[in-house]
């Protein structure tokens, strides 16, 4: 059998809404991608929804619109994609890396705590959900804001996440989403900026277009057109068409049907993986039904019956399809020169990566599909 770490699900209305945008004969941003964006500002809670062509872009025009720029220093924990980090570096700003909290790949209220006693310079904290759960929103925002510390939510595995009973994308003051191709919705690249605040919101919207001061929709289609615009900043290019915005729509109608299908393959991880020697599972700090599931991993301790490599050997002659999240940015060759950064600072995402290995993980994952992934792990990493 051959089972693939991620499976997207197009099967509902996609095609009915890419062929509208076909038949309307308007590509790009426009009202599919404005719907788009109403509708998931209303999922999560929040006033303002930039849709933007992913959310590495999101995370860049976060930043921005904050007033992140050359000589500040942004915290970012150092278990994470680069795309966290990197956009700290397209501002001229600088990085203070952070270790997690063993179990859950989490920043804390009192790792982040820690970080800005050391260093009182930060001005901005980038907070990681990791895996689809949230970090501890509430007490975070009580340690950063007293200080005038902006808080932004990489919230590219937190859709939908719930935490202290409000969704991610109603907490921080921007928080940003993925819609990346295995994310729990998609729209094959793409991504969102969520904000309650309209001032970095109404800055967010204007950089994401060249800095343009009206949307091309609007100058076309409003009741009195006009072609004419002001270039009011050096901006970008990171809006979303119509034609991926489609899709999103339909996926978004499937959310939480899809989120319970993660929700029932991760208990079957849970409880059919529990107990094997030498083998961490993820640790779960809220209510179940509050986590995205977007992936589930294992790690592989020194005293496991196989190593990391051999066990995803073991998963590659048995075609299951897995992953690694991640190789620490503290390990990366630019991050770890630049900041001279050492693994022995960073203990929990060290013994985290050393063995972490993720399994497959999708809506409709089949019955079948399942007890072969929970067999081949069994057999591969049993005592013998």
């Amino acid at each position: 059998m051959n089972v693939p770490f991620c499976r997207v699900d197009c099967s509902a209305n996609e095609l009915k809404y890419i062929q509208e945008v076909l038949a309307s004969g308007w590509l790009t941003t426009a009202s599919k991608t404005f719907e788009f964006e109403k509708r998931f500002g209303a999922a999560v809670g929040g006033k303002h929804a930039i849709a933007v062509n992913s959310c590495t872009a999101a995370l860049h025009l976060a930043l921005e619109a904050i007033g992140i720029g050359p000589g500040d220093e942004v915290l970012v924990p150092t278990l994470t994609f680069t795309a966290t980090a990197e956009v700290v570096r397209y501002l001229g700003a600088d990085l203070v890396f952070v270790d997690i909290e063993y179990g859950t790949g989490l920043l804390t209220p009192e790792i982040v705590e820690h970080a800005l006693q050391i260093h009182p310079g930060i001005k901005a904290v980038v907070v990681v959900h990791f895996g689809g759960q949230a970090a501890n929103m509430p007490a975070i925002l009580d340690v950063c804001r007293p200080r005038g510390v902006r808080v932004v939510e990489d919230a590219a595995h937190a859709f939908p996440t719930r935490c202290g009973g409000r969704m991610i994308g109603s907490w921080g003051d921007i928080t940003c989403f993925s819609f990346y191709a295995n994310k729990t919705i998609t729209t094959g690249e793409g991504g969102m900026l969520v904000s309650s605040d309209e001032a970095l919101a109404k800055r967010a919207r204007v950089m994401r277009l060249h800095g343009i001061d009206r949307d091309i929709w609007n100058r076309f289609t409003a009741s009195s057109p006009s072609w004419e615009y002001d270039v009011v900043a050096p901006g970008f290019k990171y809006n979303l068409p119509d034609l991926a915005a489609a899709v999103g729509l339909a996926q978004l109608e499937r959310a939480y049907e899809f989120r319970d299908q993660r929700q029932a393959v991760a208990q079957r991880y849970l409880a059919d993986l529990a107990g094997l020697p030498g083998v961490d599972l993820p640790r779960i700090a809220c209510a179940l039904e509050d986590h995205s599931w977007h992936f589930f991993w294992l790690v592989l301790q020194p005293e496991a019956r196989l190593s990391r490599d051999a066990f995803i050997e073991g998963l590659i002659a048995r075609e299951i399809g897995f992953s690694v999240h991640y190789k620490p940015l503290h390990r990366m060759t630019y991050y770890r020169d630049r900041y001279l950064l050492r693994p022995a600072d960073f203990p929990n995402a060290e013994r985290h990566w050393r063995g972490c290995v993720s399994l497959p993980l999708y809506p409709g994952m089949t019955d079948a599909e399942l007890d072969y992934v929970v067999r081949a792990v069994r057999e591969l990493l049993s005592p013998a």
